[in-house]
């Protein structure tokens, strides 16, 4: 089992089964809850150029040249990143995946200036909501009131105070992909 972590675009051949997974899968959990249009929307809402350098970034852990992780950052503002499309296929899920995919873009977001991290998830998506708070992350919002209420669930992160590393194990860093 090779892996090997790639800097590339969200139109790069290799993330279209990804991306089509993770648009079926916000379609399961929500349907059309937050938009007519449904998962589809959320997914083409952004153009390809906003996950590039010099603003963004997007990364696949590809294992034997196939996709089996991901994730992108886009700008917030002038000092924040925002995470997006963070996934990991069903089949290799509880292995440590998007940790590994969430230290790697704060990295990556800190070596292109930024110095903070802003997200979103869904309120049907709980295994998010641990993932986020596990790696240092901050709820925007009440924890213990209920997740729908909200919809969508912010979380903030502080780069400039964060000390950690990737996780025992995981590949060296690929090299960033700079336009």
């Amino acid at each position: 089992m090779a892996e090997q972590l790639i800097f590339t675009s969200p139109d790069d051949p290799r993330a279209q089964p990804m991306l089509a997974a993770l648009t079926a899968e916000y379609e399961r959990r929500y349907g059309d809850y937050f938009s007519a249009d449904g998962a589809a929307a959320e997914m083409n809402r952004y153009p390809v150029s906003a996950f590039q350098p010099p603003a963004g970034n997007f990364v696949l852990l590809l294992r034997d040249g196939v996709a089996i992780a991901g994730g992108a950052f886009k700008r917030y503002d002038q000092h924040t990143a925002e995470l997006k499309r963070i996934w990991s296929h069903q089949q290799h899920r509880r292995q440590g995946l998007a940790a590994r995919i969430v230290a790697l873009l704060e990295q990556q977001a800190q070596l292109q200036g930024y110095r903070r991290v802003y997200l979103t998830t869904g309120f049907r998506q709980p295994e998010a909501v641990a993932l986020y708070l596990s790696q240092g992350y901050r709820a925007l919002f009440d924890l213990q009131a209920d997740p729908e209420r909200y919809g969508s669930l912010p979380f903030e992160k502080d780069l400039r105070h964060d000390h950690s590393r990737l996780p025992p194990g995981s590949p060296a860093l690929p090299a960033p992909f700079v336009a």
